[in-house]
């Protein structure tokens, strides 16, 4: 079933992925960069407002005039969706965070606090099923993954967390964003392409641990500069 529906898949996940990542990387505040080059006029794009919509709508046309006539609509339609998607997710997300007094105010409630949690976790988890369909459309394999993934980055994250360790390390987090974007590119080529599974975890995984070994490099460059 989700083979016969791999051409809306990988548009809907591909656009979803792409505006997770071009989100933490077109920001005219951010402040670390890892691959200055590319990442600085990132940055300096975010002056234009929803200008990370455009690239990806851009992509999404791009992609579909490269399909058989009969597939292009469904390609469009899906990857819109995807969009729509994102912007209701990260909607809610700002909605319940703390961009207004209402909202700051209601989230430190224990019902709306309790909501506000459940709702990053719920999206979160959103981006781990959308991440796993550029890997697999086996579904025990998603949900097994899915699963065990759940508990163990459970488990990690508050470790870490409690040790301090992710703010040791200031350019993880655009490693995890880049292999996002990774992510994206997969599942939008797996409209034309097969792209083999291995090689597609092998692309995230590089470039997280290319930026956990820069960060490691950072460090000892710099003993006493702030994470």
């Amino acid at each position: 079933m989700l083979q016969d529906a791999h051409i809306s898949l990988s548009a809907f996940g591909g656009a979803f992925l792409a505006m997770v990542g071009l989100k933490h990387f077109v920001d005219a505040e951010k402040d670390v960069f890892w691959l200055s080059w590319l990442e600085r006029p990132l940055s300096k794009m975010g002056r234009v407002p929803s200008v990370e919509l455009g690239v990806v709508m851009v992509v999404l046309y791009g992609f579909s005039r490269q399909l058989p006539q009969a597939d292009q609509l469904d390609f469009l339609v899906a990857g819109i969706a995807g969009l729509v998607t994102y912007i209701a997710v990260d909607g809610v997300g700002a909605l319940l965070g703390d961009g207004g007094h209402g909202a700051g105010t209601a989230v430190r409630t224990g019902l709306a606090g309790f909501l506000y949690l459940e709702t990053l976790d719920a999206s979160f988890s959103f981006d781990g099923v959308i991440g796993a369909l550029a890997l697999t459309t086996n579904l025990l394999l998603i949900a097994l993954g899915l699963g065990i993934g759940a508990m163990f980055m459970r488990s990690m994250c508050i470790f870490l967390v409690d040790k301090g360790t992710l703010t040791q390390y200031r350019y993880l987090e655009s490693g995890a964003f880049w292999a996002i974007l990774a992510l994206s590119s997969v599942m939008f080529m797996q409209a034309l392409v097969h792209v083999p599974e291995v090689l597609t975890g092998l692309i995230g995984a590089g470039f997280i641990g290319v930026a956990l070994a820069s960060s490691m490099r950072y460090n000892r460059r710099n003993p006493e500069a702030p994470s």
